[in-house]
Formats: structure tokens, sequence, C-alpha cells
């Protein structure tokens, strides 16, 4: 997928686009080709994304370790602020107020770009749970009482200190 620019948006039709999803996004791995629609309309001083897509990713269950597969399906949608950066991201740390949730909002530069493959990647990316369980009801590993009988290797140069080491034991 090419990145978007912004202005050119505007030039479109009723200020929107429309890509059909058909592929395998390069950071994440998955099954079959990630398949959907994502739509970025241009409403003046924000963008509207919206996207409905699936996958399917093998992932690892937490308690027994085997590989099952998931499927990953979103329907969503964010707006994401056209406005030119003010501040450094280190001065935007220090000079947070995280009481108002103001700065907790994406945002891109008017005269940008909107990388369509990346944002459909992070919501992705948010639909994988972070407790995976290939059944409710998964046991786990399987635990013996037993303990394992330890393998002596015994290097041959030493072989001679071993015998007399029984010998005086005896």
């Amino acid at each position: 997928m090419q990145a978007i620019h912004i202005p050119q948006l505007l030039r479109a039709v009723e200020q929107t686009e429309t890509i059909e999803v058909q592929d395998h996004l390069p950071d994440l791995d998955t099954l079959m080709p990630v398949q959907g629609t994502i739509r970025v309309m241009h409403k003046g001083n924000y963008l509207d994304v919206s996207a409905k897509a699936e996958a399917i990713v093998t992932l690892t269950c937490d308690r027994c370790l085997q590989q099952y597969n998931h499927r990953l399906s979103i329907d969503v949608s964010e707006m994401i602020w056209l406005q030119e950066a003010t501040s450094t991201a280190a001065e935007d740390l220090f000079d947070q107020d995280l009481s108002s949730t103001e700065g907790l909002i994406e945002s891109l530069p008017p005269r940008g770009y909107f990388e369509p493959d990346r944002w459909l990647y992070e919501q992705l990316c948010l639909e994988i749970p972070p407790r995976k369980l290939c059944d409710p009801k998964c046991a786990g590993i399987e635990l013996s009482d037993e303990l394992p009988v330890p393998t002596v290797n015994v290097d041959h140069r030493w072989a001679s200190l071993e015998a007399l080491k029984k010998q005086m034991l005896n």
C-alpha cells in the first residue's frame, strides 16, 4: 500500500479514498493475506479513518506452549487530527498534562502523508489477545512427579580416578 498525501485527499471524489486490502503486512506474520477495506475521509481539520479487515495469525499458548491459529477481525474507526507539530517529543513528555486527553490523540501534519499499511498493522496488533490460550480449559504442560535420572558423562581421562574412588568407598 502506498502512503496517501493528505492534500491530495482534498481533490479526491467526496474527499475520500477507499483502499481494498489483500496483502501481507511486512511486520505481521499471517497465514493468509490481510483482507478488507480501509476508508480515509478528509474532514477539514481531521481525517476520519475506518477499516474492516481480517487475518489469521499463529500464536503460542501461554499455558501449554502449543501453537494455534487465531482469527483477527477488526471493524474500527479513528479520527486523526491534522496539525503542525509545535514542540519536540521530549518537551511533550515533560509539559503534558495527563489529566486532560488533549495530548493523547493521533495527529499528522496537514501537508504530510497517511500510511494506511502502518495504521492497519497497529489496529490488527491491538486485536492480538494479551493472554494467549489455545482453549479456555487448557490445563497447561503436564508435569510428572518423577524426577529425571541424571545422566553422568564421565570424561574417559578421569576413568582411572573414578575406579580408585569406587575402591576406596568399598
